[in-house]
């Protein structure tokens, strides 16, 4: 199978996650099936769905006329078998539970075509254990978005350990052809890659607010208004280059060892705070009050806000 071979994607399980595929899938010219469990699920995940959709609309990256071109594209089911039984690629977005996410890979290996590649959009779980009673491991990948898929391009790619390395090619050139950014895990690795640098920093915001260095609000601040910009544009590495006329290495060799200091204060614990959430939830709130109105002072007012500015941010990525 090629890339352009594929016509036809199968979202399997619904929500947040699931809705969302459909919509990339959808918006990059795919025919798709969405399928979910019962009636009730599935009303929910189109509900999901239109309102990811509101937010394109509303912030112009696409029209009414685009929005019911996506809609039209998108099947909804409750059998499995209609969902895949004629779909070359299968993205799975089931619950993180390993005996779930088996017993989906079954359900599904029972209806769909022997050479149909099979994604899960797992985000902790190995798919080496995912795939370990399947009939067709070496067609199965893990393919772990960043939330919501259809607005964050990345997704990380992870090959079991009978995953065929064509076909993780194959999974590859087809997320980069949707608009994806793909990175390949060379081996597996608990939390992939994103998750495991956010959660390195977060440890970092959790001992400076435990150790009463700042507050909440001022650590996201910090964030927000400084690395947090540089990063929206490149990554470290890239960021690094552009600091020095000697590029990285310049870069390395000015600073030399000067981190060392930082590095010997910071967080090295490996259990995370257990009053974290007692102490952090009080300073969100406060943070939260003291944004300005345009931002909004309610989670979805925040969440609105926040998918504004992912699609222009998109938008100056060319990837909307």
């Amino acid at each position: 199978m090629k890339v352009a071979d594929i016509k036809r994607a199968a979202c399997v399980g619904g929500g947040v996650i699931g809705s969302s595929w459909a919509i990339q899938f959808a918006m990059r010219g795919l025919a798709v099936t969405l399928y979910d469990i019962n009636d009730e699920q599935l009303k929910r995940s189109e509900a999901q769905m239109h309102k990811s959709l509101d937010a394109l609309e509303q912030f112009n990256a696409i029209t009414p006329e685009r929005r019911g071109e996506i809609v039209a594209a998108i099947r909804l089911t409750t059998s499995m078998e209609e969902a895949v039984a004629d779909a070359q690629f299968i993205q799975e977005s089931g619950p993180e539970r390993l005996e779930i996410k088996q017993s989906i890979l079954a359900q599904v290996e029972a209806c769909a075509a022997a050479d149909a590649l099979y994604a899960s959009s797992t985000s902790g779980l190995l798919i080496s254990d995912i795939a370990a009673k399947a009939a067709h491991p070496e067609r199965c990948v893990g393919a772990h978005p960043y939330n919501p898929p259809h607005l964050i391009p990345l997704v990380e790619l992870t090959s079991g350990d009978k995953t065929d390395p064509a076909l993780l090619r194959l999974a590859y050139d087809f997320y980069q052809s949707i608009g994806k950014e793909a990175v390949l895990l060379r081996r597996e690795c608990p939390g992939f890659i994103a998750n495991r640098l956010q959660l390195a920093l977060y440890r970092e915001v959790q001992d400076l607010v435990m150790r009463g260095v700042c507050s909440v609000e001022d650590a996201d601040k910090a964030l927000v208004y400084g690395p947090g910009l540089r990063w929206a544009i490149f990554g470290h590495n890239m960021i690094m280059q552009l600091g020095n006329p000697g590029g990285l290495t310049g870069m390395v060799n000015m600073l030399g060892n000067s981190g060392d200091r930082w590095l010997a204060d910071m967080a090295s614990w490996t259990h995370q705070p257990d009053n974290w959430a007692e102490v952090a939830q009080p300073g969100v709130d406060e943070e939260m009050k003291h944004f300005p109105d345009h931002i909004g002072h309610t989670n979805e007012a925040c969440a609105a806000y926040r998918d504004q500015m992912l699609i222009e941010l998109l938008k100056l990525h060319k990837k909307l």
